[in-house]
């Protein structure tokens, strides 16, 4: 065939073959619209899981009469006028090519008003970006995008949307994600005329815990820790779960730059790495963290559908969240916040007080979250008194010691409750911290070669072998580059000597040329010290003292990362008198 244009229809549905893979991309780009606008309330109405109906409805500034077949015609928006303008983008839309593409596979209706206008305006659109006819409308301030029949032109592509059920599934997810990213704004959700989900503008901070606990449930709050830091121009806040408190899939984990919802390689790798040795093995992290920067670091023009980004500096960024993860992963020891864990309400603890009548029994699972470490200022009358009380202030975070159950368990004794410590991986991880900290104070102990190995490499690796050879260095390690495609390790460290070193060295330079990191040598020289630890630590079935077994929990105490041994299991439990009244219904 001779070349010849496409038809500007054809075009906007090529078009949306990228933005619109399923009901839920439609859901994203129109809502994304609506930040855009200055809207504080949404308003999306579902029908047959999208493939009917899709109908955002939001109370922005709306579009003036003249611009509507501009909204609807390709690359044409008021969000970015120049180059300039696109390295610093921070509107969530800026391409000008979500509607086109939408009105190419569907039955659109675009209906808008400004607050200056005296009625709202309506066109109807096919894609064709021709014909616009505008109507007058009694639409209040803002906008509605009405999609009908989603791909009803495009059979190919109908036949790959899944069932109804699963369809909505997907729209639902994505709002609950869109909200946790705009507390200001509210949203409702409904689908076949049933209102599935209606979320209120969240101004204080306990409205906005209480919209994370409507979407990530209501133990999500009690068992994370907050974060809080800034450094190098760069700020991340958030909630980040305690390892105990994991999931057996990806599910819970939100994640955002500068307010736009991502799923990035590099931040997932920075995630990992923070949480390495406390979680359980095939159990994955959950948190809700937001990452603000410079519009000019990072480019969200990286993807089609903006679900990726690409850093300027990634191995700033990488460093930066896994020192953050990691620093306050480490600072959770028992009883960070004794005022949470006691009563706020009632009187001095009573093993009759605080006891809600009930005719149900339903004890919660012994949790770790809530015991208490360090005494903190009172706060209120009730603090004030138990500063007055000094069986409760004397007595450390973890109790005192009074029993070795089955030898392998301690039971400890606290003012609020009974504390549980498996006395194995407890130990596990106080030895494993020590050493840690043993072998960063200190330089790390090398071993030269009898005889250098030579390792074959890529040209580009050994290139980069060479430029990293002071990072290789400050781990133990000296190699030479020997020629264009091979490099000689001449000395490691002690701890690796029964390490495959040219594995290990392969995947440590695989690693740098995907993420510009790499912790690999580190991760192998702390599964070496975890095994040391595990072999060194207390050995189950053997008889302790209570002296020991106090001395253990003051360790403890003093330990990072104590809430789980160097494999992830947890290390303690606690309960508290009311929770264990309501194990014998005392008080009912």
């Amino acid at each position: 065939m001779r070349i010849h244009a496409l038809s500007i229809q054809l075009i906007n549905q090529i078009a949306a073959g990228e933005v619109v893979e399923r009901p839920s991309s439609v859901v994203k780009e129109l809502v994304e619209n609506c930040f855009d606008a200055g809207a504080s309330q949404v308003f999306i109405e579902i029908e047959q899981g999208g493939s009917r109906l899709i109908k955002i409805r939001d109370n922005g500034c709306g579009i003036v009469k003249e611009d509507l077949p501009l909204a609807l015609s390709r690359h044409a928006t008021s969000k970015i006028a120049s180059l300039k303008d696109l390295e610093q983008v921070m509107s969530m839309g800026f391409r000008g090519e979500a509607l086109p593409s939408i009105s190419s596979v569907s039955r659109l209706t675009l209906i808008s008003r400004t607050s200056e206008a005296d009625c709202a305006w309506k066109v109807v659109a096919d894609g064709s970006e021709q014909n616009f006819d505008p109507q007058p409308d009694p639409h209040p301030q803002g906008t509605t995008i009405d999609v009908r029949d989603l791909f009803y032109n495009t059979p190919a592509r109908r036949k790959f949307l899944k069932t109804e059920k699963t369809e909505f599934s997907h729209i639902e997810t994505l709002i609950k994600r869109m909200a946790l990213s705009r507390f200001d704004i509210g949203f409702t959700l409904s689908h076949n005329q049933k209102e599935i989900l209606t979320l209120k503008p969240a101004a204080t901070d306990s409205q906005q815990q209480q919209r994370i606990a409507g979407i990530c449930g209501p133990t999500f709050i009690e068992n994370s820790v907050k974060i809080d830091f800034a450094a190098s121009g760069l700020s991340v806040t958030g909630w980040v779960g305690l390892p105990t408190f994991s999931r057996s899939q990806q599910d819970m984990q939100f994640f955002y730059v500068n307010g736009r919802l991502v799923r990035d390689k590099l931040v997932s790798h920075a995630v990992k790495q923070a949480y390495q040795d406390v979680l359980f093995h095939g159990r994955h992290p959950v948190f809700v963290l937001y990452l603000t920067l410079e519009p000019t670091l990072v480019d969200v023009n990286a993807h089609p559908a903006k679900l990726e980004v690409r850093f300027r500096e990634g191995r700033l960024v990488h460093d930066f969240l896994f020192s953050a993860l990691h620093r306050s992963l480490a600072k959770v020891r028992p009883g960070d916040k004794i005022m949470d864990a006691l009563p706020q309400t009632q009187p001095i603890p009573h093993a009759h007080a605080s006891i809600t009548p009930t005719l149900s029994y339903n004890p919660r699972p012994p949790q770790q979250a809530s015991l208490p470490l360090q005494v903190e200022e009172p706060r209120h009358a009730y603090a004030a008194a138990l500063y007055q009380t000094p069986d409760i202030v004397a007595t450390p975070p973890l109790g005192q010691a009074i029993a070795h159950l089955h030898n392998v368990y301690i039971l400890a004794e606290t003012p609020t409750g009974i504390i549980l410590v498996d006395a194995h991986a407890a130990h596990e991880r106080v030895t494993y911290e020590r050493l840690k900290q043993q072998q960063q104070n200190g330089a790390i102990p090398r071993q030269p070669l009898l005889l250098p190995i030579k390792i074959k490499l890529s040209a580009a690796e050994a290139e980069l072998a060479e430029q990293e050879q002071d990072f290789f260095n400050t781990l133990g390690f000296e190699l030479n580059r020997a020629g264009p495609e091979t490099i000689v390790l001449r000395s490691i460290p002690i701890l690796l000597g029964h390490t495959d070193l040219e594995v290990l060295i392969r995947d440590v330079l695989a690693d740098l040329i995907e993420h510009g990191m790499s912790q690999r040598i580190q991760e192998k020289s702390n599964e070496i010290l975890s095994k040391v630890a595990c072999h060194a630590a207390i050995r189950a079935r053997r008889r302790l003292t209570i002296d020991e077994m106090n001395a253990l929990l003051r360790d403890m105490e003093k330990t990072e990362r104590i809430g789980q041994c160097n494999h992830g299991r947890p290390t303690w439990i606690a309960l508290s008198t009311q929770e264990l009244d309501k194990f014998f219904l005392r008080g009912q």
